[in-house]
């Protein structure tokens, strides 16, 4: 028996070690970064800007993968069943963690289980957009538009599900109208969509909208944030223009597969956090529409937790899936 406790102590302790060697020479070659979004998404720029600093720091480059499918439940299953290695990482978007989990029936990976927690990164920051020919100049004049003729405004998304769709829905339950969803393979699609006229009216993320609005191929008629942005000061909140305590927000976080080593996650989460204190990528995200936000682990887990709870009360109000 002795014999036996002795060699089970010398067996954890040599795999102690060599987890702590390996977290301590973490990371001796390049970094995978699975993105379950289209490139040029606001999510896809984020990680971009964030990872080469990240990668100026860390001595190591981080190579991005742009995997889309299935409101991004594709992208997400290949994260949760890489190596827990510290070698294959996720950037997601709050849809994948929140709004997915509750539109298919069939997922294969858990939103809690299957993945650690590294750190918020940004929050992403929403506007409410019309083609430049409609004659609405306000949210008001949108809804009042909407109520006249129930379901003859067209609204795009970047998919079904997508959180342009659930912005959307949520808008529609506070004040009582009824539009027509039209999804598009992407939000870039649905931009241009509203641009060109096909749709008339949408929700985007500033890093989606700001060059069309300032080449007046959209118009930006108010912003989902509780304040009114730098960026657009002469722009006013959905709030403040007819629906109250409205605010819709997305953020960008970083994710590795459950099981990944603790120090290796420590590790992530200070090179986030320091990455994010820099000027240069602070202004960045910025211009880009994005707002920086560092957390722990465990705040990023209560932030998915919460918005879990909170975004399946509005799916399942609004019917919505995306099987």
């Amino acid at each position: 028996m002795l014999r036996i406790f002795i060699s089970s102590f010398l067996l954890a302790s040599t795999l102690m070690s060599t987890s702590l060697f390996a977290a301590n020479d973490y990371p001796s070659k390049p970094i995978h970064i699975i993105v379950p979004l289209a490139a040029g998404s606001a999510i896809d720029n984020a990680v971009r800007i964030l990872t080469q600093k990240m990668g100026e720091n860390m001595g190591q480059s981080f190579v991005i993968e742009n995997l889309t499918g299935a409101a991004g439940a594709i992208g997400a299953d290949k994260v949760a069943k890489s190596a827990p290695d510290g070698y294959t990482l996720g950037g997601f978007n709050d849809s994948i963690l929140t709004m997915v989990p509750h539109m298919q029936s069939k997922l294969t990976w858990d939103p809690i289980k299957d993945f650690e927690p590294i750190s918020l990164a940004a929050l992403v920051e929403w506007g409410l957009v019309v083609n430049p020919a409609r004659p609405e100049k306000t949210v008001a004049d949108l809804i009042a538009s909407a109520k006249k003729n129930p379901g003859q405004i067209n609204y795009g998304s970047g998919g079904n599900g997508s959180p342009q769709h659930i912005a959307m829905a949520l808008m529609a339950s506070q004040t009582g109208v009824t539009m027509t969803h039209v999804p598009y393979k992407g939000v870039s699609q649905a931009a241009l969509g509203v641009a060109g006229g096909e749709v008339q009216t949408a929700f985007l993320a500033v890093a989606s909208l700001r060059s069309l609005a300032e080449s007046g191929k959209l118009r930006l008629i108010a912003v989902a944030t509780p304040q009114r942005m730098p960026q657009f000061p002469n722009t006013p909140t959905i709030a403040e223009s007819g629906v109250p305590g409205f605010e819709f927000k997305a953020w960008f976080a970083m994710v590795a597969p459950a099981g990944t080593p603790k120090l290796v996650i420590q590790k992530l989460n200070e090179e986030i956090s320091k990455a994010l204190t820099d000027p240069g990528v602070r202004e960045k995200l910025n211009i880009q529409g994005l707002k920086p936000l560092g957390s722990s682990p465990e705040e990023l887990t209560q932030a998915i937790k919460g918005q879990l709870l909170s975004y399946g009360k509005v799916i399942k109000k609004a019917g919505i899936t995306s099987d």
